[in-house]
């Protein structure tokens, strides 16, 4: 057989196994119910035989879209991001966990109810410290994954927050926590640091009324203060970014609803990022950021 036809076997094997797993997918997995994965999380979800833990990742992927609170935030997630941060996730079901989770990023798979997208990209950015910590995908499946993660950021429009009876939908916070491990990753290039800026820029302020209430500017300035600590962009590459974002606020005389919450989720996003700086921030960090954040800080004057 020849090499073109044993890659276009290979795609279809992977084609095949993807369509049954989507016909397959439930939520609680095949065989489990609540109760048991509520039993898994008293043990601190050990699951001795590898081979089960590797399928049970998998098959609790399609709980992150769960209505359930407990069940894709309390079992699902938690499940996942223990054994993702204890190393007992392989490299082949990390693959399949990015493979699966990318395009629920996508524009496309936004559904009504609002808990998909932003559990996947809090999913992704555990996926994605694995692969800053100890590097398991290639260039190109990561700039994939960046490529999805500012997409995704820089569009959220549902700003829905905690709900007493749904628990979490925190698209722009969960998307930010994903921009971090991206921009922790050293594999990083300034191209891809400067798409993450963009991203972050496009959120800070987002249209319309909306006030940001539930901690989004402090952790949308996360990405923002650790790419500052790389020392990739200069202090006039800085002081242009936060000129130009503090440039793109809407403003209105007399005010308007619009430009107070434009206001209000600016400064939610600066003066945290101010603090930091000021707190943790290295000198030379602070000479390269400072200038920038201060000027923009005045704007809101």
């Amino acid at each position: 057989m020849g090499l073109v036809n044993v890659i276009r076997q290979a795609g279809l094997g992977a084609l095949l196994l993807c369509v049954a797993l989507s016909a397959a997918a439930s939520c609680p997995p095949a065989g489990m119910d609540k109760p048991a994965l509520e039993a898994l999380k008293k043990t601190k979800w050990i699951v001795g035989d590898d081979a089960r833990r590797q399928a049970l990742a998998l098959e609790l992927l399609d709980c992150l879209a769960s209505p359930d609170p407990q069940l894709r935030d309390e079992l699902a997630f938690e499940a996942l991001a223990h054994w993702l941060r204890a190393k007992a996730i392989t490299p082949a079901t990390l693959h399949a966990m990015r493979t699966t989770l990318v395009p629920q990023l996508r524009p496309a798979a936004a559904d009504a109810a609002g808990f998909r997208q932003p559990f996947a990209a809090l999913a992704l950015a555990e996926v994605a410290r694995v692969d800053r910590l100890q590097p398991v995908f290639s260039a190109p499946e990561r700039a994939e994954l960046v490529e999805a993660a500012t997409g995704y950021v820089a569009g959220v429009r549902d700003y829905r927050g905690f709900d007493p009876k749904d628990g979490w939908r925190h698209g722009v916070a969960h998307g930010a926590d994903l921009l971090l491990q991206l921009s922790l990753n050293p594999a990083l290039d300034a191209g891809q640091l400067k798409a993450i800026l963009a991203a972050v820029a496009a959120q800070a302020m987002p249209p319309g009324e909306q006030s940001y209430v539930y901690g989004e500017g402090d952790r949308l300035m996360t990405p923002v203060f650790y790419i500052g600590r790389r020392n990739v962009f200069g202090t006039d590459e800085w002081s242009a970014w936060f000129a130009a974002l503090a440039a793109s606020r809407p403003k209105a005389d007399p005010a308007t609803r619009a430009s107070l919450a434009a206001r209000h989720n600016l400064s939610q996003f600066l003066l945290p990022l101010y603090a930091s700086l000021k707190e943790s921030g290295t000198p030379e960090m602070q000479a390269r950021m400072l200038p920038g954040v201060t000027a923009a800080l005045k704007t809101l004057d």
